[in-house]
Formats: C-alpha cells, structure tokens, sequence
C-alpha cells in the first residue's frame, strides 16, 4: 500500500490542467530556504501547499510540487556519503559530460546554449513547478505569493511558462498523453482504460518499493527514501516549420503521402491511433480503450509485426516502448518513464511562419535515471543495434528484425543531414526491399534540463528541519 499523502502528486498523478510555471531557483540563505520548504509542506504564510497524491474532495486552486538537484541538498545541508547512495546520473547533474554525452545533449543541444541560467549546474538547486486550471490570473497570483515567501531565501534564475494546445494536440500536430504506464498500487486515473501492457512494478517509480529487479532503490538518510522519485526536467524546442519541410520532401523521394510519414515516423497517426490497429489510413479516432491496446509480436501471422512493416522498428512510440519486442536491456517494463510535460510557445500556423520558440517542457519521472532515462535515451533512442535478430512468421525469407532499423528516433536524435537515416520495411531477406529515408537534421534541440530529486512529504520535512 502506497501512502498517497506522503508522496508528490506529480509522481503518479498527472494534472490535467492548461497553464504551468516552472521557476529554476539557487539557495542563497540555506536556513530561509528550509523555512520556506517547511511553508511549502503545511501551505503556510500565504502559499500554497505542496500538491500529494492524495484524492481532494475539492479541486486546489493550483498544484505545486518541487525538485532538488544534487547541488541542492548539498546546499541544504545533505552530506557527501548522504549523497553517495544516490542515483548515479543524479549525482554527475544534467550538465555533465557523461550526461550529455549520454543523452545527446550536444552540439546545439550542449548545456553551454542552455536558457534559464539552466547550463550552469553549480547554481541550479531547486525546480519548483505550479499548474492551475486555465486562469492566468491565478497563476499570477500564486507565482507573486511564492516570490514573497522565498525572498532572501532563493534566487530566482528563471521561470519558464507552458499552456496546453486545443484537444490535446503537440505542437508537431499528435494527439498527446496517450501511453503511460500503469504502476502498481497508483490511484487509478479517470481516464485510464485496461491495455495489454505489463503492469509496472512500484519500485520503478517510487524508492522504496520493489523493482522490476525484484529489489528496490534506497537513499539514505532513510528519512529521504521511501516514496520519493527522480525525474528529468526538460525543455525540448521544436523545429515545426523543419518537420513539416522534412516530411514533404522525404515522403516525396519515398514516394509516399506526407502523413503518412508523420505516422511511420511516430508509429501513430497524428489522430492518435497506432499503426498496428490502424496501418493504412488514420480513420477515426479509436475510444481510449484502444489507442494503447497492441503488440508488435504475435503468434497470429495476421497480427504479428515483428518486421516493423505496419509499425516501423525505429518508430518513436516503437523505440520508447518496445513492448514485446526482443531487445537488450531485459525488456520494455524495466526501463520504463512517467511523462509529464507540456507545450509552451504559441501555437505554429503554416501560413504566417514565424522563429518563435515552441516545444515541450516538464518532467520525465522514473526511480532510476541511469537505468530508466538515460538508459531509454542513450540505449534505444540513439542507436539502431538494441533490437534482437528475430523472424516473422514468414521466416528469414521475409526479413530480419535486426535489418528493419536504421539511424536514430527521428524525434529525439542526434540527428546530421549527413548520416541520418529511418528505415521503412518491406519484405525481403536482409532488408533488400527497404526504403531508407535519408538527410534529415535534429528536429528537437534541448534548452535546458536538470536531473531532480522529488521528496516525499516526509523527505520534505527531513530537509526543512535539517
């Protein structure tokens, strides 16, 4: 049994509201700092109270929770050995190069081209996060309170706005917010309907708790433990006007319909629905018990695509969740990711292009950043080799999974003109029928990012009395 109070809404509720805020701070009073995190826990002196997993019985006016960085408890008071026993990826910090170099956060992508103050990870301690419903007031509102209350305590580096678009579409034009996991023991969502995907075990999102290891991921002090979580905070900007070019043109030299390349692409149609159950055209939207209801291997030959002919292997949804797919790592469910992100920018309209910035940003929430987010990265978003040989039912004849990849995640990869490349699978032994789309650039840039540690309530209090 998980005790929903004591853990930070966010980990394992998702806010379905339409404006957020996410101020980047740096402790400069560390004793005012504790004081305003002891505000932040009981919701005194004017601001609000940290947002819980709990269920209201009244909609908040807003919901609030916080992250630390490693520097950040340091700066509160965590010692060195404390900080030791905790995850690996969160103790070298975002802006390192390991890290980097992990997650491809190069070139452009680099921490030295970071907005916000974010490229600097020395001073970046704390990642306080609001969402309200739709009212900018309100957010006004609590973001002049909060100032108030931390004032002599942190500095403000940055805040960075995000508002949802219509019918919760991105702005690369996908329905979003389709595929999360289900962990084990989670308050059940209003809109969460059963799918055929592994139920995740607690532990890989709340420490604490058993794993898909069958162990569990601890921190000490103890007080620090239980029922907290890391998370990835991200600002990824989109190339709209590069996607859309790069769709038209390459779906040219394919010799298919630019959405269907989006589809390929991505593995869904930008209405949502997979490939798997949908391979020809997007149709009409499926109800929500659908959109996440398959598999890539099935011991039907009519159902089975371990080929990647319906759904392509180097898909976007395919490499971020392979399913039933034989890949290293073990499997899907071990390496699995919360996300909670929105867009921010305006709105893009093809007939008025503009350069403003637009994209997504938030939090990516797992118990392990060295094996859940950077491993997901690092292992199946940049490389093409994680994917195990494997034959269809029609056997080597028809192909080799292993030949049906190429390049890295059109979305989230390194991606040079001069070497990028996507694979659309076709029957034939080792992928001589393929057609390989080709000279494409990175369409996502990273403009910030912090590697956090979500508290517990009563992780939260340990370090407000520290």
């Amino acid at each position: 049994m998980i005790d929903y109070a004591d853990v930070q809404g966010t980990v394992l509720r998702g806010y379905r509201v339409d404006l957020a805020r996410h101020f980047v701070l740096s402790v400069a009073d560390a004793a005012r700092a504790r004081a305003f995190i002891a505000q932040l826990v009981d919701g005194t002196g004017g601001v609000p109270r940290i947002t819980t997993a709990a269920r209201w019985t009244k909609k908040p006016e807003c919901f609030v929770n916080i992250g630390f960085t490693c520097a950040g408890l340091a700066a509160l008071g965590v010692s060195p050995a404390q900080l030791a026993t905790f995850d690996r990826a969160f103790q070298r910090g975002a802006t390192s190069s390991d890290s980097t170099e992990a997650v491809g956060d190069v070139g452009e992508s680099a921490p030295a081209n970071w907005i916000g103050g974010l490229g600097d990870g020395a001073r970046v301690h704390v990642v306080l996060n609001v969402w309200v419903d739709d009212n900018p007031a309100v957010l006004e509102d609590v973001s002049t309170r909060l100032r108030q209350a931390w004032a002599g305590a942190m500095t403000e580096l940055s805040a960075h706005d995000a508002q949802a678009l219509p019918d919760n579409f991105v702005h690369f034009g996908y329905h979003d917010n389709i595929a999360q996991p289900t962990v084990e023991g989670a308050p059940p969502r209003k809109r969460q309907v059963p799918d055929d995907q592994p139920v995740v075990p607690t532990g890989e999102f709340l420490l604490g708790y058993q794993n898909a290891y069958g162990s569990q991921y601890t921190v000490q002090p103890t007080a620090l433990s239980t029922n907290s979580s890391y998370a990835a905070f991200r600002i990824l900007e989109q190339d709209v006007a590069g996607f859309e070019h790069f769709l038209t043109t390459s779906a040219s030299k394919a010799g298919i319909d630019p959405e269907l390349l989006a589809a390929k692409v991505c593995g869904r149609w930008r209405n949502g629905n997979p490939l798997e159950l949908a391979p020809d055209a997007p149709g009409t939207t499926l109800p929500m018990s659908k959109l996440n209801d398959f598999t890539y291997v099935d011991a039907d030959a009519a159902k089975d695509d371990t080929l990647g002919l319906r759904c392509p292997i180097g898909s976007h949804i395919r490499r971020n969740n392979p399913r039933n797919q034989a890949i290293i790592g073990t499997d899907a469910t071990h390496h699995r990711i919360v996300r909670r992100a929105m867009p921010y920018g305006p709105a893009y309209d093809p007939a008025r292009p503009d350069t403003i910035p637009r994209g997504l940003i938030g939090y990516f929430i797992n118990a392990s950043l060295t094996n859940q987010f950077e491993f997901l990265l690092g292992q199946w978003n940049l490389t093409a080799d994680f994917v195990k040989s494997a034959s269809g039912p029609g056997g080597p004849a028809a192909g080799n999974a292993v030949f049906n990849i190429s390049g890295e995640d059109v979305f989230l990869g390194v991606n040079d003109p001069s070497s990028s490349s996507f694979t659309l699978a076709a029957l034939g032994a080792r992928g001589k029928n393929n057609t390989h789309v080709t000279g494409f650039p990175r369409l996502i840039t990273t403009r910030g990012g912090a590697y956090c540690f979500l508290p517990s309530v009563t992780g939260l209090r340990y370090l407000a009395a520290s």
